[in-house]
């Protein structure tokens, strides 16, 4: 089957009132869907919330979720426990985590949502109820999510690429997520160059190929990994 580079953005975000039980504002764009994937993504989104906003507490009892705040700064709720956070902060919630966002600051909160369904058997660990909590993602460098999670998330990471330099991403056994979160650059998806600015996100179905070059003021993004059964390593 032919396969194609979904490309979307944060330009024109969608206004939706009430999410989980608030009455506020969120503004929100889809950036994936599981349609046309072959792993088992459930959605990549973006969401964002004024000063004082509040994302409501909410049970996950299907899937697991990757919180990469953006901007500003606030508080999570996790299970009862509030943890503050802020922009370049990433939470990982896994399944049976109630959780919810709180924005604390002057700005708007802004974060990208990674989720996915959870494994169908209980993790080998014990009690499928865990989350945590990474300060500076970039600053950790890439994370292994299997530490909370039991479904098919392999990596997670920050980076910055200085001007030239290049991010070649092969979908063999993994499919791949980017959002870019400063800077600029561009993407070559064989013969088709795609422009790259904050809020723009690329991901990468099996089979697919990109390479991400850097601009002049260097090029930074939130990458994700997820490993797809039945891939072909070549």
């Amino acid at each position: 089957m032919h396969r194609t580079v979904i490309v979307a953005d944060t330009r024109e975000p969608a206004d939706v009132y009430g999410v989980h039980g608030t009455e506020g504002l969120t503004q929100w764009a889809c950036l994936a869907r599981r349609v046309g994937l072959g792993g088992g993504w459930e959605a990549v989104e973006w969401a964002r919330i004024p000063p004082g906003g509040v994302s409501g507490e909410h049970l996950h009892t299907r899937t697991e979720e990757v919180y990469v705040l953006l901007t500003g700064h606030g508080e999570i709720t996790l299970d009862g426990r509030p943890h503050p956070v802020r922009a370049g902060d990433a939470v990982l919630t896994g399944l049976g985590t109630r959780h919810g966002l709180r924005n604390l600051g002057d700005e708007a909160l802004e974060w990208l949502v990674i989720e996915m369904p959870a494994a169908p058997v209980p993790h080998p660990r014990g009690p499928l109820t865990d989350h945590r909590v990474v300060r500076d993602l970039r600053r950790v460098g890439p994370i292994d999510p299997r530490a909370v999670f039991t479904g098919p998330l392999r990596l997670l990471e920050a980076r910055r690429l200085p001007y030239g330099e290049r991010l070649v991403l092969d979908a063999g056994t993994v499919e791949h997520t980017v959002f870019v979160t400063g800077g600029s650059g561009r993407a070559a998806i064989g013969d088709v160059r795609i422009p790259l600015r904050p809020g723009r996100a690329l991901t990468l179905p099996l089979g697919t190929r990109a390479v991400l070059a850097a601009g002049l003021d260097g090029l930074e993004l939130v990458h994700a990994e997820l490993l797809v059964e039945g891939g072909d390593p070549a």
